[in-house]
């Protein structure tokens, strides 16, 4: 059964592998971190004459560059002039040129926000009336094509890089010391460091496409390069490669150095000094992942980066040191392998790493989501569920894993000694431990041993070969040569096998192994989810922005149903058949495209015609007006106009123009909330 455990690891290890990967290409990448909140003119407004600018407020701070906001008119062509500029705090405007005609107009923008990601949108308002527009503005954002997957598995693979090589070498110098000497630990450990290194210099590469064209193409465009330099993004990715350097040469005194010191004392004062500098170059470089990510912006950014690099080493400690755990317990060879102190010290490491992730993610939670109803009405929010529990999964097969070590006896050397032992008499009993030769063969064993075959029998070889001798008898150094290479590969399998059999000697080792193995796979499904969640926007400025651009219709004593707004209103031109009523209905009253009805009745209720209808919008609070709406005569005392745009939220005045003859008009008022 032991001889099919190693190939069945790496089918699983393989598998949770390929299933992590599947989640990371296959979640939606966040089109925005920093939300447009508000603009001038509003979205769908319409306008008496043309602005001198456009301008848009975002939920945080964001880069801009020459081309982040482009004004297109109907046929577009662009009209804004100059380059964007920062109006106020997180609103920033671009002028248009003057003069600009009639119809309708695109507003598209590309930004970077604060937390590193791209923003990209498009939205229309007109100037005089609405028209036709040839414009077509794809929604698809920078970061949904090849090169945004390609940075997206940057980052995962940079976090799995740190976590490797981070918690890994933690575990060594704080749990399990003669670690530093094993090679399947050090490979495991350098491996980390060169994945890191390797990722962190091709988000180098791809971050100028990744927030600008995003064509891969302009992956190794210099000039994109600089400009990445140039950027906080940039210098956390510089500021991680150099840190990398320092980490190289801690890992060169961790398995060089440390390894040989045999004195106490100092390896003692050793320790210490790595364990210092190793806190410190760990924390450097979680430091750059919260410089430049969600950390660093909105509410109290000035706890919440310190906070993100605890967690940061708590996930490091706890996952990495699982990793090493693992490799541990499958690579390790039978003269060393971890023995229970050390596991039980890494479970006592684990447990305080659960502990700091609960108090830092608890904390994140709050930050991100402001809400308990984000938990559910935001992708970050589900997102958010999906990894609570999994972590929960995972801290119940760590409890597993803890009572296997529980049981992990501190008499697994004497049960080795003893399956040494069987593996030794059977290999005997067998004929395998030492082949028995006679004649020819013992002849080349003995050559090989550089022993003679008579000299135990007292007797004395001749003092040389004849020359009949030497003329009958051939060379024997090939065979002698062949024979002992043979031995050596029988002795090289013999010692293999009986170190694969030393390593599942104890059942309780073996349990562990399973469980161990079971807690590295979920760790891989969870870090995926982690790093998709680092990639989508907030819980709370998602709802934030939704609020700013979108609310609720309020019922007013005027409106029949919530979500549709009824406004009824007496009339007298003064001429003969002056007197009505006239009846408008707009739903859903909310900020945005509306459908609109006009109804128009004689005071006794029957519906009947006049000559026209005119409908104005003016909302005097934020000088926004009057927007004229003409409805369409659809059936007798009836008129009617859709996609009546009402660009922000507030209390409007709604001016309806009434006309029963050629001089004979009136026009009739009343106030409603809309939005």
């Amino acid at each position: 059964m032991t001889q099919t455990i190693a190939p069945r690891v790496r089918t699983v290890v393989l598998l949770l592998l390929a299933a992590a990967c599947a989640l990371l290409a296959g979640a939606a990448p966040a089109s925005a971190h920093a939300a447009v909140t508000g603009s001038d003119p509003a979205q769908g407004a319409v306008v008496d004459k043309a602005p001198a600018r456009i301008s848009l407020t975002f939920s945080e701070q964001v880069a801009m560059s020459g081309d982040s906001l482009r004004v297109l008119d109907p046929e577009g062509k662009r009209v804004d002039a100059g380059e964007p500029s920062n109006v106020s705090g997180t609103t920033y405007a671009v002028r248009l040129h003057s003069g600009l005609p009639d119809g309708t107009y695109t507003v598209a923008y590309q930004v970077v926000s604060a937390d590193s990601h791209p923003v990209a949108g498009a939205y229309t308002f007109s100037i005089g009336a609405p028209s036709k527009t040839s414009v077509t503005v794809s929604d698809q954002a920078t970061d949904d094509g090849v090169v945004g997957w390609l940075y997206g598995f940057g980052r995962y693979v940079s976090y799995a890089g740190f976590i490797v090589m981070a918690g890994g070498a933690a575990f060594v110098l704080a749990c399990w010391p003669r670690g530093s000497g094993v090679r399947p630990v050090q490979r495991f450990v350098v491996s980390g460091w060169l994945t890191l290194t390797a990722a962190t210099l091709a988000l180098l590469l791809l971050r100028g496409s990744f927030t600008g064209s995003g064509k891969v193409a302009d992956i190794f465009d210099l000039s994109l390069l600089g400009q990445v330099l140039q950027t906080k993004t940039g210098a956390a990715l510089v500021s991680r490669l150099l840190l990398l350097a320092a980490a190289a040469l801690f890992i060169a005194v961790l398995f060089g150095a440390y390894d040989k010191r045999e004195d106490p004392q100092e390896k003692r004062d050793l320790t210490f000094g790595l364990a210092i500098g190793g806190v410190v170059v760990a924390a450097g470089l979680a430091a750059s992942w919260a410089m430049s990510e969600h950390a660093s912006v909105g509410l109290q950014a000035g706890i919440a980066m310190p906070v993100d690099v605890v967690h940061l080493l708590a996930v490091a400690a706890w996952l990495g040191g699982l990793g090493a755990l693992l490799v541990a317990l499958y690579r390790a060879p039978a003269d060393a392998p971890v023995d229970a102190s050390a596991v039980r010290r890494f479970s006592r490491i684990a447990f305080g790493s659960v502990l700091a992730l609960i108090a830092t993610g608890t904390y994140q939670s709050w930050r991100q989501l402001g809400s308990w109803s984000a938990f559910t009405d935001t992708r970050y929010g589900q997102l958010l569920l999906a990894k609570i529990a999994l972590v929960a999964v995972l801290v119940g097969v760590a409890w597993i894993s803890r009572r296997w070590t529980g049981r992990l006896a501190e008499t697994v050397p004497v049960s080795a000694e003893r399956e040494k032992a069987r593996v030794g008499a059977g290999a005997e009993a067998s004929g395998d431990a030492e082949p028995e030769v006679t004649g020819d063969d013992r002849t080349d064993t003995d050559s090989v041993a550089g022993t003679d075959p008579d000299a135990d029998s007292g007797e004395q070889p001749d003092s040389g070969p004849t020359d009949t001798d030497s003329s009958e008898q051939p060379d024997s150094r090939p065979a002698d040569t062949e024979r002992a290479a043979q031995l050596a590969r029988q002795r090289a399998a013999r010692d293999a096998a009986l170190q694969k059999r030393l390593r599942d000697a104890d059942p309780n080792r073996f349990g562990l192994r399973r469980s161990v193995l079971a807690e590295a796979g979920v760790a891989v499904v969870l870090l995926a989810v982690t790093t998709v969640l680092t990639q989508t926007e907030p819980g709370r400025t998602e709802q934030d922005a939704k609020a700013a651009t979108s609310s609720s219709a309020s019922t007013s004593p005027d409106t029949g149903t919530s979500g549709a707004l009824t406004l009824n209103m007496p009339f007298d031109t003064g001429g003969e058949n002056g007197k009505g009523i006239v009846t408008v209905d707009l739903d859903p009253a909310r900020v945005g495209g509306n459908e609109m009805h006009v109804y128009v009745e004689r005071p006794d209720g029957q519906a009947f015609d006049i000559p026209e209808v005119k409908v104005d919008f003016t909302l005097k609070a934020k000088g926004i007006g009057p927007l004229p709406v003409v409805p369409d005569h659809i059936a007798t005392g009836h008129w009617s106009a859709n996609g009546v745009q009402i660009p922000m939220a507030g209390d409007w005045k709604v001016d309806v123009t009434v006309r029963t003859s050629d001089i004979d008009e009136v026009t009739v008022s009343k106030n409603a909330q809309i939005g």
